[in-house]
């Protein structure tokens, strides 16, 4: 070898290092396409500028706006995304895990970054995932202003990839939704979700994989389809839904049903004084959430700490609200239904959320 290849004498390279530029550049013309769909009339210039431009006049018919902000990751649903060589239903989970926050203050999301890191740049690779996060932005009905991709040889292999994003929403003021407007007697509605989601993989990972050592690729009759398949269906997009029923009645709370499950999320919205009883005889969890407990033997309890058992979405309303709301939904095609309802909390009870009861069926 010569001195001009290696050794004291050589000279050095970013792409000796492992950072491909030119496949960088190639990637960001391939997501131009999908980045443009997700935009709104808001966004001033296109990609490749150093920061998003939006356009804020349109916040001058508010009287007071409020900004929301928002960010989050998926986790390490993106293993099982690599796993299957699948990428552009992982940025609908991204879009998913930020706007969704977002809409539970009653904020409508107007714009979002994205962060992808990887091992080695695929071009066709990172356009699939930012394809998408386009498409998740526009079942959002926000824009995908900007982003960046990083390659991080040597911390990272080269199939390894990393998704995180950030969003930016608006509300009135006196328009925020939280725990100060849940009353006694109010209903609590639970919205479907489309399966996992995008929380409690590690504990999935390690019940189907390490200890039933399932394969991704293994048919399973409850589900109607693979394992992979199933654990990679995307987050379902509740923000413009919830924007919906804010229009068409009253509401006054939302929960985003993450990590940590019904009950703890509910629970942060739940004011003093009062408790949320919510009935699971009132649903039947998707097959996914039974298997994973029976598989590692998990017991109902630690499943209901880390999954969301069905339940994506929770809206917190007055009772006269309910028949409205519940059209409403049906009519954007999400199953829901009344789960509880708020009640007064006995002296000493600390629990802001109760579950009675059992699942159907």
């Amino acid at each position: 070898m010569s001195m001009s290849e290696s050794g004291p004498g050589a000279t050095s390279t970013y792409a000796a290092a492992g950072v491909d530029i030119e496949a960088g550049d190639r990637a960001v013309e391939l997501m131009k396409e999908w980045v443009k769909k997700a935009s709104r009339p808001e966004v001033v210039g296109g990609l490749g500028g150093f920061a998003g431009l939006f356009d804020a006049s349109a916040l001058a018919r508010y009287r007071r706006p409020l900004l929301a902000s928002a960010t989050d990751g998926v986790g390490t649903k993106v293993d099982i995304a690599r796993r299957m060589g699948v990428y552009d239903t992982i940025g609908r989970d991204l879009v998913g895990m930020v706007v969704d926050d977002l809409v539970v203050c009653g904020a409508e999301p107007l714009f979002m970054t994205d962060y992808i890191c990887v091992g080695k740049v695929y071009p066709e690779r990172v356009a699939a995932i930012v394809k998408g996060i386009a498409e998740g932005c526009t079942l959002a009905g926000c824009a995908l202003v900007g982003g960046e991709t990083a390659e991080h040889p040597g911390l990272l292999g080269a199939d390894d990839f990393d998704v995180a994003g950030a969003g930016t929403g608006v509300v009135e003021a006196d328009q925020v939704l939280g725990a100060d407007r849940i009353r006694t007697g109010d209903a609590v509605i639970a919205m479907a979700s489309s399966g996992l989601h995008s929380n409690g993989y590690s504990l999935v990972r390690h019940v189907l994989f390490d200890r039933a050592g399932w394969a991704l690729d293994r048919e399973v009759p409850e589900l109607g389809r693979t394992l992979g398949e199933e654990l990679l269906e995307p987050t379902r997009i509740y923000s413009l839904d919830c924007l919906a029923l804010t229009r068409t009645t009253e509401v006054h709370a939302f929960s985003h049903i993450t990590g940590g499950g019904l009950a703890n999320n509910l629970a942060r919205v739940i004011p003093e004084g009062l408790r949320a009883v919510v009935d699971r005889s009132t649903w039947t969890p998707g097959a996914i959430f039974q298997l994973v407990g029976e598989a590692g033997s998990v017991e109902r309890l630690e499943l209901e700490k880390t999954l969301n058992m069905g339940v994506g979405m929770m809206a917190v309303v007055p009772a006269d609200s309910v028949d409205v709301a519940l059209t409403t939904l049906a009519d954007r095609g999400v199953e829901a239904w009344v789960g509880g309802e708020i009640t007064e909390r006995t002296a000493g009870d600390t629990e802001a959320v109760t579950l009675t009861g059992d699942h159907a069926g």
